[in-house]
């Protein structure tokens, strides 16, 4: 604009011919005092909020009132929530000892994926560990810990209840309805220690296969086909696949041989 007087432009760009006039300021070196005292203040006691901060640095004899400080507590980003970490109860090693028996010991992990429109799922994967049986493949967009608990009550109703489960400390296995689902019906929870994925071996393993045989395998375009492909490899798994582990044979035929083993008739016979 130039050439232009400043009224013209000022009226222009909407701006005050006071505000034009005005010296610029540097507002950081002027609330630098401001600045130090909160973020030292802040850095000491982290879960204070402003008025606690406001008042402390009152009693501290400073001259600021609340406006310039709630002015520049904002610009610093401390009126937003200031995300901790959050503090998990000791864990304890559990050893991967398998008792080749069904229902002893089942292993849960959580899966995500993507449709090819972009959208993200999820899957509960449910395993025995002593006889390496799927158990269940739950798929959705999202797997509360309500959902966790209907589908363990689904499969109890037609396999019967674990001693203990194996799990991870995600935040559907240590909510409270879960661990009080499990309490009641004496289910013990061995939660693994954090970043210790090694220590639920067998259903990563689980999961790599399905993994490499389903997710990676297709090109899924709704939570119906993840279903309907999921269900299918989950029959081909337990009654066709031969597991290593099992001497070769699948973990249906493996489960089959051990209930008829344990029979009163194999017994007597």
């Amino acid at each position: 604009m130039n050439g232009l007087p400043i009224q013209r432009a000022c009226r222009a760009v909407g701006l005050g011919r006071a505000t034009y006039y005005r010296p610029r300021i540097d507002w950081a070196r002027r609330d630098a005092p401001v600045i130090a005292a909160l973020t030292t203040l802040v850095a000491a006691k982290s879960r204070w909020g402003f008025w606690k901060c406001c008042d402390r640095l009152r009693l501290d004899g400073q001259p600021w009132n609340h406006k310039r400080l709630w002015r520049v507590y904002c610009q610093l980003r401390l009126n937003l929530p200031r995300r901790t970490k959050k503090r998990l109860p000791l864990r304890l090693r559990q050893p991967l000892v398998v008792v080749p028996q069904p229902n002893v010991v089942w292993a849960v992990d959580f899966m995500s994926d993507t449709l090819y429109g972009g959208r993200r799922f999820r899957t509960l994967n449910i395993l025995d560990e002593g006889v390496r049986e799927g158990l269940a493949i739950e798929i959705d967009t999202s797997l509360p810990a309500e959902r966790v608990i209907r589908v363990l009550e689904q499969v109890v109703s037609w396999r019967g209840q674990p001693q203990a489960i194996r799990l991870d400390n995600g935040p559907e296995f240590i909510a409270e309805s879960f661990i009080t689902w499990c309490a009641e019906r004496a289910i013990q929870l061995w939660h693994i220690q954090p970043g210790k994925p090694d220590q639920n071996a067998f259903i990563e393993r689980y999961n790599r296969t399905y993994r490499t045989e389903v997710l990676n395998a297709y090109v899924f375009e709704s939570l119906e086909q993840v279903r309907e492909i999921s269900a299918e490899w989950l029959q081909s798994y337990n009654e066709e696949r031969p597991h290593d582990a099992l001497v070769g044979v699948p973990p249906a035929t493996y489960r089959a041989q051990l209930e008829a083993r344990s029979s009163p008739l194999a017994v007597s016979t």
